[in-house]
């Protein structure tokens, strides 16, 4: 039995490593995208800051709140076999938990899951034991501590809000003070900025960082706290003071500022959340060495747990390993980045690409924020709104090469973020520096006007996104726990070894499934040097490579997809006829996306040239859609025939029907091979044949309209889908040729004579 038990705390550990990859890889947004929004360094620099932070955070650390142990339920009420299945269901739910939201890329609190799975887990077990308590002396309130639950919900309305209106007027203030051209606005300013901005992060790591420091001595702590005022003060003179040297020492005062900042958050991130990784698996390790040395034979059900409810202190040698396994997933996650990039694209100051689409919600907060600020437009006088407007050019804005923001609000960020969180601390409130750092981020976004009336419906459905995932993940994590613990409590040992396998199946999966997907989505380095050059030429240039990826894309995966609906309707395989409906809405999103970004680049050319480009630019997208248009009308009478069982479509359509295929599948070929290489000497020919291929259709419609005059009835339903199936592919080759045409005109610096004359054709 004993056997049996170490067995299940080992393996405790072993999802405490894969809690620490993933839940770094969750908190890594926290102290290091302002750092990487700002591009204040290169980013393994980045790197080595924060691992540094959270390698000393980890190692002073006590490693272990009490929170674990007895903050949620009350142990002395729990048998040892009790207590080892909610802690095993709390490590399975935490990690599969983690790592679905790392990989959809949005951040959440690994405080809230790991409470809230606690509190899941020991709910469903009290109402169990109640049920079964025969005595009925038992209560609710015996069992858990609903207390916590309650403050952990309050930190979360108090945290976004009270964050996100202090980002944004803090940010405000800065901008007036600095402007968006700040080089030229320091003066002074910047030494009192930096001295106020190094005293707070000073304060912040040791008020907030170091409190639980092995070194840091009872009395340590009451001399600082006796003598804070004194030590804030010194602070703030001594560090106002070397900043103004160093700016004079043309030393950029910001980027120490940026850096200090993501020390000093990571540090404090790993002291104080060390605990969601590995308190639950040190609990259980605690219980089974209690079990084991004092049980004196006695029966997992009725050994009560009461040692769990004293304190304990972590052996320096899990919190040294700790510190190695997160610098390790710091260091190599990618899934960090992908965290990292969802917080840093909805604070971007200029226009890109939008991970989000739009919502009816945020379209409502718009339009009223819309009419407030026209309200105040109309309000404020005329002389203050061009003063402020001057502060706010974004014109002159400050970015280092492919920076999403400046240094002056990423020292906004971080230095808020770090005050808020010790406001937090010493009111006693669970702030959760996940909420506090990314709902700074945004408040201070929107301060800066990086929310334009072009992107600031998708800003906020992303924001309303993650806010609605960190709910969601409350729910979520009560809801599995009970669930998991209830059914190990019922089937012992059995349950326990299934989940141990599906949690170990759902984590391989999903990392196999993450690295398919990073090798089929490449990232869009073409637009990400279009939005980021400052070269009119080569956006140009840029641009018309996008433009070109796109149309061949698009003609590539029509192909593909009209002989495989036409193959499902033939072949009657109405599972490949709903693959191919399914991707069509799929890749319909995806041009969405894709056009999107184009007009962006379209409106940073030349006004001439996109004056002169426009109409075959949009002429090129709108044939992209029309072919998807074209497919979904082809796809959905085949898949309804399908699906109904009718007749199959008579042999004589099929064999009149596949050379046609054949020819229409060879020229959209040519058509996208002529695309790809630029090379437009053939144009004529393709687009003279396509003339030809379209007579050729024209009269097999013809003919199949007379054969349906004498048809039988009982197969004239599959004769009415071929009929169709020739309509719309007469149309498809009248879409492909104005793709064609389309992309001639778009992509060569003249225009060719002999091709006006074509359009009369269609």
């Amino acid at each position: 039995m004993e056997t049996v038990y170490l067995g299940i705390v080992i393996f405790l550990f072993m999802l405490a490593v894969f809690d620490l990859l993933v839940g770094v890889s969750n908190d890594a947004v926290n102290f290091m995208n302002s750092a990487v929004g700002a591009k204040v360094a290169r980013y393994r620099t980045i790197i080595i800051v924060a691992a540094i932070g959270v390698f000393a955070g980890a190692v002073m650390s006590n490693g272990m709140m009490d929170i674990a142990r007895h903050g949620i339920f009350q142990p002395a009420n729990f048998s040892f076999y009790e207590i080892m299945c909610i802690l095993l269901a709390v490590m399975v739910t935490d990690v599969v938990l983690l790592d679905v939201f790392n990989t959809l890329g949005l951040p959440t609190s690994t405080t809230v899951s790991m409470v809230f799975e606690l509190l899941g887990g020991t709910f469903i077990l009290a109402i169990l034991k109640i049920i079964g308590d025969e005595s009925g002396l038992l209560s609710l309130g015996d069992m858990m501590n609903t207390e916590k639950a309650l403050s952990v919900i309050m930190g979360i309305f108090l945290s976004v809000a009270i964050a996100f209106i202090a980002g944004t007027f803090v940010q405000y203030i800065s901008r007036l003070i600095f402007s968006f051209n700040y080089k030229k606005k320091l003066s002074w300013t910047i030494g009192i900025f930096g001295g106020i901005s190094v005293t707070a992060l000073s304060y912040f790591v040791l008020i907030k960082g170091l409190k639980s420091a092995p070194f840091m001595t009872p009395e340590s702590l009451a001399w600082i706290q006796e003598n804070t005022t004194m030590l804030v003060i010194g602070c703030f003179v001594f560090f106002t003071a070397l900043m103004q040297i160093l700016h004079w020492c043309k030393v950029n005062v910001f980027r120490i500022i940026v850096l200090l900042g993501t020390f000093s958050l990571a540090l404090a991130f790993a002291g104080n959340d060390l605990v969601n990784f590995i308190g639950v698996p040190l609990a259980g390790f605690s219980a089974y060495t209690d079990y084991v040395a004092n049980s004196n034979g006695a029966d997992i059900h009725s050994f009560m747990m009461t040692s769990l409810m004293s304190s304990a202190k972590t052996p320096v040698i899990f919190l040294f390993a700790s510190g190695v396994i997160m610098v390790y997933a710091l260091a190599t996650s990618k899934k960090a980045k992908n965290v990292i990039k969802t917080s840093v694209d909805l604070a971007r100051q200029e226009e890109g690409d939008e991970m989000f689409g739009s919502s009816a919600l945020a379209r409502t907060i718009v339009r009223r924020a819309t009419n407030i600020n026209e309200f105040l437009t109309r309000v404020i006088p005329a002389n203050v709104r061009q003063w402020i407007d001057s502060r706010f050019n974004k014109d002159e804005v400050i970015l280092e090469n492919g920076a999403a923001f400046d240094m002056v609000r990423a020292a906004v960020n971080l230095v808020l973020s770090g005050l808020l969180i010790i406001i937090g601390t010493t009111m006693k409130l669970p702030l959760s520096t996940t909420y506090v750092t990314f709902i700074v981020a945004m408040g201070t976004s929107l301060a800066d006007r990086a929310w334009g009336r072009e992107s600031a419906v998708y800003r906020i459905t992303g924001m309303l996104s993650v806010i609605g995932g960190w709910f969601i993940t409350a729910f979520v994590a009560f809801t599995i726990c009970a669930l998991v613990t209830a059914i190990m409590f019922y089937t012992s040992f059995a349950g326990m070894f299934v989940f141990i396998c599906v949690a170990v199946f759902l984590l391989v999966r999903s990392n196999i499934q993450y690295s398919k997907k990073e090798k089929t989505e490449q990232q869009d380095d073409t637009f990400k040097r279009m939005m980021s050059t400052k070269d009119k030429s080569e956006i140009l240039s840029l641009l018309r490579q996008h433009v070109k990826e796109t149309m061949t894309d698009y003609i590539e995966y029509s192909r593909n997809a009209y002989i495989q609906v036409t193959d499902g309707f033939i072949n009657e395989d109405l599972k490949l006829l709903r693959k191919v409906i399914n991707s069509t809405d799929e890749q319909k999103k995806m041009l969405k996306k894709r056009r999107r970004k184009e007009i962006l680049g379209l409106r940073r050319i030349p006004i001439t040239i996109a004056i002169e480009k426009n109409t075959w630019f949009h002429l090129g997208s709108n044939s992209c859609e029309q072919m998807l248009y074209c497919l979904k009308r082809i796809g959905e009478p085949c898949k309804e025939h399908v699906d109904n069982n009718f007749n199959p479509i008579p042999q004589v359509c099929i064999e009149e029907f596949m050379p046609i295929r054949q020819e229409l599948s060879q020229l959209m070929e040519r058509t996208r091979t002529a695309i790809d290489q630029n090379n437009y000497d053939s144009a004529d020919e393709i687009l003279k044949q396509g003339d030809d291929l379209k007579n050729k259709i024209s009269a097999l419609r013809k003919q199949q309209m007379n054969r349906m005059q004498e048809a039988d009835t009982t197969n004239l339903k599959a004769l009415m889908v071929y009929l169709n199936i020739l309509q719309e592919s007469q149309e498809l080759v009248s879409i492909w040729r104005h793709l064609l045409r389309a992309s001639r005109f778009f992509q060569l610096d003249y225009v060719p004579q002999e091709m006006p004359h074509l359009a009369a054709t269609e």
